[in-house]
């Protein structure tokens, strides 16, 4: 456990205003080292935003998207208004028939979720390619000729 960052009028043993102190620097430490998986919190509440990676080159934008525990039939992707729009749902696998069962642990989330990423220009549809493997999108949006045209690159001067 780390050092107390508690002001040392706090941290004495026999002290109960102390322990108090310690106690609830104890739980904000346990809960800041939850499970790396926490990020997908709200998956079941239609909060959940997939995570992506968007790189550029020359010619296209590149964008990956984990989309873990999804079948590709459960994914939707469109480009409208100046975005790419990845929705889908993530279906339950958990057997709740009979009652047997007692629950002690529940972190999986299911449910739809939706991402948005702003496109700088308009791709040709019948260019764009989009691949799912293994729980993971990847979709390729080529830059239209005029768009790669434009790109010039700025030197840049000295002061004087």
């Amino acid at each position: 456990m780390a050092p107390s960052r508690l002001p040392s009028m706090f941290t004495g043993r026999n002290d109960g205003l102390g322990s108090l102190f310690r106690e609830i620097e104890r739980t904000f430490d346990d809960f800041s080292r939850r499970s790396p998986l926490a990020g997908f919190a709200g998956f079941g509440d239609g909060g959940m935003m997939p995570k992506v990676d968007v790189s550029e080159t020359p010619d296209a934008i590149d964008i990956t998207a984990e989309l873990p525990g999804c079948e590709e039939k459960d994914i939707d992707i469109t480009l409208s208004d100046g975005a790419l729009t990845i929705r889908g749902e993530k279906k339950s696998e958990r057997d709740d028939s009979g009652n047997d069962k007692n629950w002690h642990v529940v972190e999986r989330s299911y449910g739809y979720f939706s991402r948005s990423i702003p496109v700088p220009f308009t791709p040709d549809p019948a260019q764009v390619e989009a691949k799912f493997d293994n729980g993971v999108l990847r979709v390729r949006l080529p830059k239209p000729a005029d768009v790669t045209r434009r790109a010039q690159k700025i030197e840049i001067r000295g002061g004087k």
